[in-house]
């Protein structure tokens, strides 16, 4: 599932949240390693449909400290900005 963020911080900022629950990164799991890589190949897939073609970015939040805000793990993916390092 794929949709844009309702508080984007760049121009693109779509969400992709897989159906399956995983509360956050560090609660992955062995069994999870086909469905982290999904998420970013989806990643990639929507980058390609929205033409974002110089270049994105690929965050997940895992944990308050990271500034994750809902216990369901899913990738932000970023564009049609520059960015800079380190973020935030």
């Amino acid at each position: 599932l794929a949709f844009r963020d309702v508080n984007p911080q760049a121009p693109v900022h779509v969400l992709i949240v897989p159906k399956r629950v995983i509360p956050r990164l560090a609660d992955a799991g062995p069994n999870d390693r086909e469905l982290l890589g999904e998420l970013l190949l989806a990643a990639s897939e929507v980058a390609k449909k929205l033409g974002l073609k110089t270049g994105f970015r690929v965050v997940i939040n895992s944990g308050p400290d990271a500034g994750e805000s809902v216990p369901h793990l899913h990738v932000h993916l970023l564009g049609q900005r520059q960015m800079s390092w380190p973020p935030g």
